[in-house]
């Protein structure tokens, strides 16, 4: 339950509903920052308060909406889990042009259709959960909710979650209900996160482990690593009379590794086959492709280049952005960095990219076998398939992060989770220096690792 949200006639032990849920949206409604309207509201309305879009959403609307997303939630559709996005607005809120991978594409029903569980079930299989959106508004006739058609986003609003290039659309600021699976509802304003129910708990803050200080700086050992390859390249272009490579940020390397295991967990995610990503420290790589008290890697890879291939699309890719801003006649070229990057629409770029995202589904598939993946922390692919050692000790307690830096904890018993989870705990209690990624068949992602001699997880949104 979120601190300073009490519900009525109910204690802090009692589960949260849909219509609690709408009321902690309410109370948070107009402190939400969210993007501008689309062009066609703000043709037709104009801007601040006269924009439909603007206004608070109705009460019972939402609280009706959320009701009805919440059951739908805890059906199955052959066997799946019933996953979508809902957004209550007028269809008219969305230009009748256009359409993905720029625009949203409005689709409307020549008559409304009932706002019902059951439908939301039949459409959820059209409406792709990473594509498209189900249309519900009010009826005309005061009757609750109805359902008048789909909106096709395309999968561009995944960026920031899978780590991809390019934004689509802004969504006007209205509620959009994201049903992640049973129990799962999240709201919206566009794009912006106002609030959550999951498991009987109402929370307005996300967790998004990446946007913390202790990840990157887990990772500046290898981002330090791939500059510096980075930088020997640039000098020896540098010899080339007149040719000068730009300069790049500092954390361009850092930011696109992030992206990538982004992309890792995504894709990973998206399979519902569930997995375990390891870093281990560099230093102890060439000890895992054998025999060691930590793990029996059943599939190891033999040393060479391709281990490295990770890296090395890394590299190529800053260097053929360094490339792309360079001078040919002997000044001094602008700094390029994550800016260029996400904007270019460079041929070599846009190929560099796709062979990273090709090694993200390889990494998802290596982890559907039994046993973990397993990386060095340089990004070096060791093997999979491996077994953490039963001969480690036991891990009896864990503490959960309560905020980004893990200042805020609670102690959890171990014995409340899976093998996967348990094995996870005793690597990193074993371990100092390990990351374990730990991702279930349903979705949830924990990073677990050792903070101040204690076992700590982050569960990411």
């Amino acid at each position: 339950m979120a601190p300073g949200f009490e519900v009525p006639g109910r204690g802090a032990s009692r589960w949260a509903y849909p219509g609690d849920l709408a009321r902690f949206v309410m109370e948070r409604w107009e402190d939400t920052s969210a993007a501008p309207a689309s062009p066609a509201a703000r043709g037709r309305a104009g801007s601040g308060t006269g924009d439909p879009a603007a206004a608070p959403p109705d009460v019972a609307a939402l609280e009706e909406m959320l009701a009805v997303c919440y059951q739908a939630s805890m059906l199955r559709e052959e066997e799946r889990p019933v996953t979508f996005r809902a957004v209550l607005a007028e269809p008219d809120l969305f230009s009748p042009r256009g359409g993905p991978p720029e625009g949203l594409q409005r689709l409307e029903f020549p008559e409304p259709r009932s706002f019902a569980p059951g439908e939301l079930r039949r459409l959820s299989m059209a409406a792709s959960f990473h594509r498209s959106l189900i249309g519900a508004k009010g009826d005309a006739t005061g009757n609750g909710l109805r359902t008048w058609g789909l909106i096709h986003s395309g999968p561009r609003w995944l960026r920031d979650v899978q780590g991809g290039r390019g934004a689509g659309a802004p969504l006007p600021p209205v509620p959009v209900v994201k049903v992640a699976g049973p129990g799962r509802v999240e709201v919206y304003k566009g794009q912006q996160f106002v609030g959550r129910l999951e498991g009987g708990d109402l929370s307005s803050a996300r967790m998004d482990v990446f946007d913390s200080r202790w990840l990157p700086e887990w990772f500046r050992g290898p981002s330090e690593e791939v500059a510096k390859l980075h930088g020997r390249a640039r000098a020896r272009a540098g010899e080339n009379p007149g040719e000068r490579w730009a300069p790049l940020d500092r954390d361009t390397s850092l930011r696109v590794g992030r992206r990538m295991m982004k992309r890792v967990i995504s894709v990973v995610r998206d399979a519902h086959h569930g997995g375990t990503v390891l870093f281990v420290p560099s230093e102890l790589a060439s000890e895992f492709s054998g025999e060691n008290p930590y793990l029996d890697i059943k599939y190891p890879f033999a040393e060479g280049e391709s281990r490295w291939r990770y890296r090395d699309l890394i590299v190529g890719m800053l260097e053929r952005l360094s490339r792309l801003h360079a001078t040919s006649d002997g000044s001094d070229p602008e700094p390029a960095g994550w800016a260029e990057f996400e904007t270019t629409d460079d041929g070599e770029i846009g190929v560099l990219d796709e062979a990273l995202f090709e090694q993200a589904h390889l990494i998802s598939d290596l982890a559907a076998t039994d046993g973990a993946v397993v990386m060095g922390m340089r990004n070096e692919l060791l093997g999979f398939g491996a077994e953490i050692s039963g001969r480690l000790p036991a891990v009896w307690t864990v503490s959960r992060a309560l905020d980004l830096e893990g200042e805020r904890t609670v102690e959890e018993s171990a014995e409340e989770v899976g093998t996967r989870h348990r094995s996870a705990y005793r690597l990193c209690g074993a371990l100092p220096g390990s990351l374990a990624v730990v991702i279930s068949q349903d979705g949830g992602v924990r990073f677990v690792r050792q903070k101040d001699g204690r076992v700590t997880y982050w569960d990411q949104d």
